[in-house]
């Protein structure tokens, strides 16, 4: 077994995600912001990605979110950075500013810290984009019980799913 970084079950869903866009004759792009890059270190430490892998966009921040991905400061000052609205924003931009077929974002609170009531720590959101496409596939999940490596782990999973084909 080859040595990685990562834990094994990013790298095998991400040996998928390479395998079968490049089957499908699919390049994707990401757009992480709770992840911090965790899927684009997914991807990229599978030999033969740069077939697939056009680029990814690490926007922790808001002010990252506006200027590299386009998103509308209405947007988060309206519903907040961990939205529908603000990751289906984000998977737009990413596409928009890549040579990608298929984007996904990630967006969310990994904690321990920035939780409230309505947005408790573990909730993370997800959209894909399809160039070409006018399909709005967005999720919002609860990774309850997860401390802040577990809650970044289960999304980047998540998001590696979203790209397959």
């Amino acid at each position: 077994m080859t040595e990685t970084l990562l834990p094994q079950s990013l790298v095998d869903l991400a040996t998928r995600v390479i395998e079968e866009n490049a089957m499908a004759g699919r390049r994707v792009a990401v757009a992480e912001s709770c992840t911090g890059g965790l899927v684009s270190a997914a991807l990229t430490e599978i030999p033969g990605s740069s077939a697939v892998f056009d680029r990814g966009f690490i926007t922790y921040s808001n002010e990252a979110k506006q200027d590299m991905l386009g998103v509308s400061a209405d947007i988060i000052d309206a519903v907040g950075a961990v939205s529908i609205a603000c990751v289906y924003a984000m998977a737009q931009g990413a596409l928009a500013r890549s040579q990608a077929d298929v984007a996904v974002a990630i967006s969310g609170i990994a904690g321990p810290d920035g939780g409230s009531d309505k947005k408790p720590v573990g909730t993370v959101v997800f959209a894909r984009a399809v160039r070409g496409s006018d399909e709005k596939d967005a999720e919002q999940r609860i990774f309850e019980g997860q401390d802040r490596a577990g809650v970044r782990r289960h999304a980047a999973l998540v998001a590696l799913e979203l790209l397959l084909p």
